[in-house]
């Protein structure tokens, strides 16, 4: 092993090309900061059937009966064809901003079969062991391809979920005893570990806030000179409609929104080709950002943006969000049932700043510790 002085050959893995803005800016955001310390950073391109694109494709949700299956394939495939556009444009930033292992890998048994070489590897961030999705059952995300004299860490990896159903408590804990050096991204996820008998692991902040405002800002663009409000909503949430529509009528904003499967014909502008640069810079020109999105939250923190967040409620998947939020006591942008108390109000960042910048010290100790000699 390499001392922590000269240049480390490194390997991420994680949910780096689905089209979502998250996964593609914490891949980029975990990649550059790693080359920044002087080390050759890799994200290793896995693409197994359930992480790559498949137009008829269907939710477990539409599965139900035949005529959720039939709406499915009338409303959802036309959707994503007029999506086209979008994709193209994630692809170029794929292609631009991500550094990829020159080998596809497509399957758990390619990757064991011939496994990049690396001094060290890097599990995270995002997703990665969420059982409700398929990485979350995948030992690819737990690094069991790696060769036993390479350091495995995990960087900010998140469950997404308050509990691990009893069955696969002996999946994770097979699966992560793997690790040499576990870090996740909320304190609920501590918990999990704890409950797994895993006590050696930290809290570390999503790789997003590795790169700081200006990093971040040498990718925007002046989005547009309007005065607005970014709406990004994962589910058509209707309070996050109500509260759009009730902020633009009191503060004369216009709503800008970036519509995907959703209709957001309440939208003055409704952006249907945006890729990750398109999403940072619309919250970084932005007035108020309404969202259910942890990223959207992230980068609005990391721009200073006034924001609200709604609650998912499709999926149980708020923890990481909502612990975010309590961490840095700003809880109360939590939107509970009474809109009408929203407002276009600042948000004190001195005091968020100085709960923030421990977690992102303690953050690059951890990264600093895995890179040093021995395990």
């Amino acid at each position: 092993m390499k001392t922590d002085a000269q240049k480390l050959i490194i390997k991420t893995i994680t949910c780096h090309d689905v089209y979502n803005f998250g996964a593609s800016l914490q891949a980029y955001a975990l990649m550059r900061y790693l080359i920044e310390l002087g080390h050759e950073v890799e994200i290793i391109n896995y693409k197994p059937p359930y992480l790559t694109f498949n137009l008829w494709a269907i939710g477990a949700k539409w599965k139900k009966n035949p005529l959720l299956r039939i709406l499915y394939f009338l409303y959802v495939v036309p959707k994503k064809l007029s999506l086209r556009k979008r994709r193209k444009k994630f692809d170029k930033f794929t292609q631009n901003k991500l550094i990829l292992t020159k080998k596809t890998y497509k399957s758990a048994a390619e990757l064991q079969q011939s496994p990049p070489v690396a001094d060290v590897f890097f599990a995270g961030s995002d997703q990665i062991w969420n059982h409700l999705v398929p990485n979350g059952k995948d030992s690819s995300f737990f690094l069991k391809f790696a060769d036993s004299k390479s350091k495995k860490a995990s960087y900010a990896a998140s469950f997404s979920v308050e509990d691990i159903p009893n069955e696969l408590e002996n999946h994770y804990k097979e699966m992560l005893s793997n690790i040499d050096f576990i870090s996740v991204r909320e304190s609920t996820g501590l918990k999990l570990l704890k409950n797994l008998g895993i006590s050696e692991a930290q809290v570390v902040v999503d790789p997003v806030f590795l790169l700081d405002h200006d990093d971040w800002g040498k990718l925007t663009y002046e989005y547009s000179k309007e005065k607005y409000i970014f709406v990004y909503d994962q589910e058509n949430n209707k309070k996050i409609r109500d509260a759009a529509k009730n902020i633009s009528k009191r503060y004369n904003l216009k709503i800008f929104a970036i519509e995907s499967l959703y209709p957001m014909s309440y939208a003055h502008k409704r952006i249907k080709d945006a890729d990750p640069i398109d999403f940072v810079s619309l919250i970084s020109n932005a007035e108020v950002v309404l969202t259910n999105s942890f990223h959207c939250i992230a980068f609005s923190i990391i721009f200073n943006k006034k924001f609200w967040l709604f609650k998912r409620t499709h999926m149980a998947v708020n923890s990481r969000m909502v612990d975010l939020l309590k961490c840095l006591a700003l809880s109360d942008r939590i939107v509970d049932d009474h809109i009408e108390r929203l407002n276009n109000d600042e948000i004190d960042y001195s005091k968020v700043l100085s709960k923030l910048q421990p977690l992102i010290s303690s953050s690059y100790n951890f990264i600093d510790s895995v890179l040093k000699d021995g395990k």
